[in-house]
């Protein structure tokens, strides 16, 4: 047997062993969706049944109360963590297919903005190609769980830049990062290595988004619908670090660039140098970007803003929302 036809064999068997996985999903999302979208009701202190009725009285879908200290709310929230999906599943969808996310996955409260830019990536390594769909199947139903979790409280997508050109979100941070030069660009759908990089970017993002919004949300419930985010997210950026390590033992300027891409994200979100690339840790290999209790770190909804807009200044749009994000968390801090 070949090493080409074990290698389809194995992903045959996975593409099973998925879409069993997906039937699941599609039978259980519905009472978790719906679960979400009680404890948003349940919030803002929805009428107790004191006549026990059994036919309840229908409700909308409110936005949660505020907390007295922070003034965001659960909602205000998840809606952030809406506005990174929306940037994620767009870039995952283009890498992998050429079109965007449907038309009916972006409506909702705010201005909403189309995409600029995105292309298909014309994988070389099928198991590159393989977790590209994979992320972006996932991607795509994390915006539609958050919008059913959120109902008539999501936010629309808001404009979102993918472009390529020398001004462009990608090629801003991957001048800060050391990739490229003055006035060059940088195409994360030119091959597998740049697209690598590019999830790189994000899939930690995320990482540490969902694990401080884990620290912000109130309630019990939507604690644990953040969790298993948080918890995709986490296999998403293992295997995106794995892939990229694994390729870096033969091309060592990819360790290099994910050092950059790093150390752009800590200067984008404040001082404190949290952020890790890929260099070894010694003998050991750095996959998982854990401090010394072998925790992740998370970053606030301000420092989430401040790499988004590319910005280590308060902004309230920039970088890859470039008329900003949708919601009532849309300004970063000075850093």
């Amino acid at each position: 047997m070949s090493d080409d036809t074990g290698l389809d064999e194995v992903l045959e068997a996975r593409e099973v062993r998925r879409a069993d996985r997906r039937d699941f999903m599609r039978y259980a999302g519905g009472f978790t969706v719906a679960a979400a979208g009680a404890a948003l009701v349940g919030a803002c202190g929805g009428d107790d049944d004191d006549d026990n009725s059994s036919t309840p009285t229908p409700t909308p879908t409110p936005t949660p109360t505020t907390s007295a200290t922070s003034g965001i709310s659960d909602a205000d929230i998840l809606n952030l963590l809406l506005n990174l999906e929306y940037l994620q599943a767009q870039f995952y969808a283009f890498a992998t297919s050429g079109s965007g996310l449907a038309d009916t996955q972006l409506t909702g409260t705010g201005t909403q903005g189309k995409v600029t830019g995105g292309s298909k990536v014309s994988f070389t390594d099928p198991v590159v190609g393989q977790m590209a769909l994979e992320i972006a199947q996932d991607h795509r139903a994390h915006v539609d769980f958050l919008r059913s979790a959120l109902g008539s409280a999501a936010v629309a997508q808001p404009a979102i830049d993918l472009s390529v050109s020398a001004t462009s979100a990608f090629s801003t941070v991957a001048r800060a990062a050391g990739i490229i030069g003055t006035g060059e660009s940088f195409n994360p759908y030119a091959n597998d290595e740049n697209f690598l990089l590019a999830a790189f970017l994000f899939e930690d993002l995320g990482v540490s988004a969902y694990r401080g919004a884990a620290s912000a949300i109130k309630s019990s419930a939507l604690l644990t619908v953040a969790s298993g985010l948080m918890s995709v997210e986490g296999y998403h950026a293992a295997m995106v670090r794995t892939t990229l390590s694994i390729k870096g033992a033969a091309n060592a300027a990819l360790i290099a660039n994910t050092e950059g891409l790093s150390n752009a994200r800590d200067g984008y979100d404040g001082g404190s140098d949290l952020d890790q690339g890929l260099a070894n840790r010694g003998e050991a290999s750095n996959i998982v970007p854990a401090n010394e209790d072998g925790l992740v770190f998370g970053r606030t909804l301000k420092q989430v803003l401040n790499v988004l807009y590319l910005s280590a200044a308060a902004a309230d749009k920039g970088g890859f929302f470039p008329s900003g994000v949708n919601g009532a968390v849309k300004t970063s801090d000075a850093n």
